[in-house]
């Protein structure tokens, strides 16, 4: 966890963005550990970014996480899905990650259960994939490095290939619309919008 840790203290959000797929993300609830690898992330470069929250500098109640030190969970609500987020950059650099994809291991009946879905469906989206691992808004501030979701670095994966994509869902947002932030492993099924015939055998991993 210490090598984590250091890469979230002086990397780029961009490098830390390219560094999490793969990466296991694991969350111990009541009903038991639930548990995958990010496959789908997006980075986030407020304040210069126009589709961040923190564009500008934006400092709300609900922003504080994001001015927080890295590995800070920031999680918002969009369209009555909680989304996941990780704090990025040094206190006061409101930068972060999105995660978007996660390909379930551990636990997966009860993701299922929760998600009331199998298949790729379980935790193909940003609000999938929090719902099918129990979290909730109680995690809000808390560390990935230390809290009952947290990375587990020693089963991270590598991915045959990591396609440089534009975020979804960002209309209207100039030249940010377009730029390669989107970070996925190639050929994962959990991938958003994946294409049937673009699903690699051994679901885009090197080992």
């Amino acid at each position: 966890m210490e090598e984590a840790k250091q890469i979230f203290e002086t990397k780029s959000t961009i490098e830390i963005a390219r560094y999490l797929v793969g990466m296991y993300l694991e969350h111990e609830t009541p009903a038991g550990t639930l548990g995958g690898y990010i496959v789908d992330c997006e980075a986030y470069l407020g304040p210069d970014d126009q589709a961040a929250h923190s564009y500008g500098m934006r400092n709300t109640p609900r922003l504080q996480a994001m001015y927080q030190k890295p590995g800070t969970i920031y999680l918002y609500t969009m369209h009555t899905h909680l989304i996941l987020n990780m704090v990025t950059q040094p206190e006061g650099m409101p930068q972060g990650v999105m995660i978007r994809g996660l390909e379930p291991v551990e636990g997966l009946h009860i993701m299922e259960q929760n998600r009331g879905r199998t298949g790729k469906d379980v935790s193909n989206g940003p609000g999938k994939l929090v719902a099918a691992l129990g979290i909730t808004k109680e995690l809000y501030g808390q560390s990935i490095f230390s809290s009952q979701l947290h990375l587990v670095p020693e089963k991270k994966r590598t991915p045959k290939k990591i396609d440089l994509l534009p975020r979804i869902g960002i209309p209207n947002k100039g030249e940010w619309t377009e730029k390669p932030l989107r970070f996925v492993a190639a050929g994962n099924p959990y991938i958003t919008n994946i294409r049937q015939k673009e699903i690699d055998a051994d679901f885009g991993w090197l080992n």
